[in-house]
Formats: structure tokens, C-alpha cells, sequence
């Protein structure tokens, strides 16, 4: 019975672990988004070469 306890609290002990790394990576996370938005960028970057030349995806191939 004892090997069983203190193997269902590591199993315990690991899942906690983990999953407080993952909510501590989502917290931490921030989207291209928002840090182009804090640090001030206002210039668009877009792709040199469009992989879709349909208009729709990639719109600047259609002008040019």
C-alpha cells in the first residue's frame, strides 16, 4: 500500500507541475501583435514573394 500511495503522489506531484508550466508559459505568452504594438513599430511586413497568387491571400500580387 505504501508503494502505491507514493506513487500516485508523484503522478500528482509531476501533473501539478506541469500544468502550473503551462499556465505560467499562457500568462507569460504575448502574441507578434502586441509586441509589434509596444514597441512602437508602425511599418507593415509583408513577404517579399507571395507563396498564393490568388488576389484574396496575397493581394499586393495582383497590383504588380
Amino acid at each position: 500500500m505504501k508503494f502505491e500511495a507514493l506513487m500516485m503522489r508523484s503522478l500528482f506531484v509531476a501533473c501539478m507541475l506541469v500544468c502550473a508550466l503551462v499556465m505560467g508559459a499562457m500568462v507569460n505568452a504575448s502574441p507578434d501583435s502586441v509586441r509589434l504594438a509596444a514597441n512602437g513599430s508602425n511599418k507593415l511586413i509583408a513577404p517579399a514573394v507571395c507563396a498564393v497568387h490568388d488576389g484574396v491571400i496575397c493581394p499586393l500580387a495582383s497590383n504588380g
